[in-house]
Formats: C-alpha cells, structure tokens, sequence
C-alpha cells in the first residue's frame, strides 16, 4: 500500500520514528505543506540521523535541511534577544506561552521547533510597564499586526511579541495561573512558565480564538503536553492531572476548545487515544457532533491548504461568545 500524507506526516512529527519505506509517499505535495505548516525542521532532523535509507529524494531532503539549518538560527536570535530584552526584570510575574515556552520543555531539539512569535502574560497593571521595558531594548508598537483579543503587539522587526494582561473569563484566573506558574530562570528572575495543566488549557483557548486557523506544529505541542513530554525531563514531564485540567476547563470556559484540541490530536496521533480519554470533558451530543463537523474532521486532513468557512461563527462557538 502506498505511504499517504497522513503516513508521511506521522513518521515525520515523531520524536522517535520507526524506520519504513518511504520511497513511494507523497514528497512533493507534503514538503510545501510541511515547510508553510512549521514541520520541515522536525522532519529534516528525522531524515537525516534518524531514518537513514528511507526512499526519500535527495531534493526533498536537500530542501526541508536548508529550514532546519535557518531554523535553528532564527531561534536561537530570537531567544537569546529576548533573554537580554527581560533578564534584569526582577520583582515581577510574567509568563511566557506558547511556542517561547515550548521549544525548549516539550523539544530534544530547540530546533525542531519553529519560534513564530512570543507571547508573555501579565498582571493587568503590569501591562504598560513591561511595554516600556521592551521599548528600552528597541521592542515599538506593532500596528500592522491584528490583535482580536487586546493585547498589546511590540515588534523589533525580527521577533513580535505579544503582552497579554487577561487571557480567561475572570481576572482572578489569570492570577491564580500566574501564582502556580513556575520559575523560568533561564530568562531572568521575573519570568515563569505555566503548569501543565494551564499550558494545555491557554494552548486550547488561543487556538480556538485564531479559528483553529494554526500551524500543525501546534498540534504537535498540544501531543506532547498530552503525553507528559516524555522525551524531557522538565516541568512538563509527568501525567496531566485529569481532575485538575477538567475543573479548571469548566471554571475558565474552555470545555468546547479543549474537547475540539484533543479531538484533532487523538486523529493525528493514536498514541494519545488514552491520555486523551481521560483529558476529554463530558458536553453533549450535539455540540460533539457541530465541534467534530466544524473542527475535528477538516483539521485531521493532512495537507488541507483551504481555510474554514464560518470562521466568526466558530470562534465564538469554541471560546464561549
């Protein structure tokens, strides 16, 4: 039988892919999908040290190497920046989401992990004064990028940051994150990362806020807080406490964007079917059905290039509106 884009996809996002034959997949149509979809570094890194004599062209592989390579340079500019831009904060909270936080908790590689963007969440009143630091390390005001939910979008012209004062229904959700969040040291005493079961739930709520219009790599984030990052050692390297993520799913207004995340990643990857089971919250059979019609079935076709009809619609469907 011959490989599909599902099969390439899954061989190629793993951390630890079984060898195949791969000599009759779809190389042409997934490489520019996989490069636009934030992949081609992982998959570079498989083909070369990983999978060895796979049947993959030299062309395909020539191609994903030179992301991989430029990859791992634009992350380490930007991280490195943005340590010296916050590192001698001190005396206050400021988490970092997302990708910033990722590349280094959920990935062996910190290449394997394109860096788009950062975003930072903070107490409200703390909002202008962190966008005063960073304009102290050259950081202005982004006006040509959209920012639907109120954040504050600064922008050096290499990285663009995004300072979130309220990310949930409640400012008090906000803070009590912030309170378990733990110490990110490598950035400078101020800085913190989300617990486990928070990075999951913001995770699921910024991508329902975007439409689920997100790079597949984000799936491959939201696979590895789902499994415990078992390929680390960090913070995020244990069993997601299914109690607690359910409750605050409910508390924090997340259940629909949360039950349509683990939705597409128990599709993608079905090693996740049982973390999954035990993560999924109870809704009923009809919002199932719309979030599995809307989300789950067009999100789990690998190499779709179109977008979402209704987009509005959905977004206010998954965040509560």
């Amino acid at each position: 039988m011959a490989t599909s884009m599902l099969d390439l996809f899954r061989v190629l996002s793993s951390f630890a892919p079984a060898r195949v034959d791969l000599k009759d997949a779809p190389w042409e149509p997934y490489v520019d999908w996989a490069i636009g979809q934030g992949l081609a570094p992982l998959a570079a890194y498989n083909l070369e040290y990983r999978l060895g004599l796979c049947g993959a062209p030299q062309w395909a592989k020539d191609r994903l190497l030179s992301i991989f390579q430029g990859t791992a340079n634009d992350n380490v500019m930007k991280l490195v920046n943005f340590k010296r831009s916050v590192d001698d904060l001190e005396g206050r909270r400021i988490a970092l989401l997302g990708g910033g936080s990722f590349a280094e908790s959920l990935y062996p590689h910190v290449a394997w992990r394109p860096v788009i963007d950062l975003r930072l969440l903070v107490p409200p009143r703390d909002v202008d004064p962190l966008v005063s630091w960073l304009r102290r390390a050259e950081f202005k005001a982004d006006e040509t990028t959209a920012a639907p939910s109120g954040e504050r979008v600064l922008t050096d012209t290499r990285t663009i940051i995004f300072v979130h004062g309220t990310l949930l229904n409640d400012p008090a959700h906000d803070a009590a994150m912030l309170a378990r969040a733990h110490k990110l040291k490598v950035y400078g005493p101020s800085m913190l990362r989300l617990d486990l079961e928070d990075s999951l739930l913001t995770q699921a709520l910024l991508m329902a806020r975007a439409g689920f219009e997100v790079p597949m790599l984000e799936f491959v984030d939201l696979r590895e807080l789902v499994l415990g990052a078992p390929s680390m050692g960090g913070d995020y390297s244990r069993e997601p406490k299914a109690d607690e993520l359910l409750s605050r799913a409910k508390t924090y207004g997340v259940e629909r964007a949360l039950w349509a995340a683990l939705g597409v990643v128990e599709r993608l990857f079905p090693e996740t079917e049982q973390a999954v089971a035990r993560l999924r919250p109870s809704l009923s059979l009809p919002t199932r059905e719309l979030l599995t019609r809307l989300v789950v079935n067009p999100l789990s076709e690998v190499g779709r290039m179109e977008a979402f009809r209704g987009e509005d619609t959905l977004r206010q469907l998954l965040t509560g509106g």
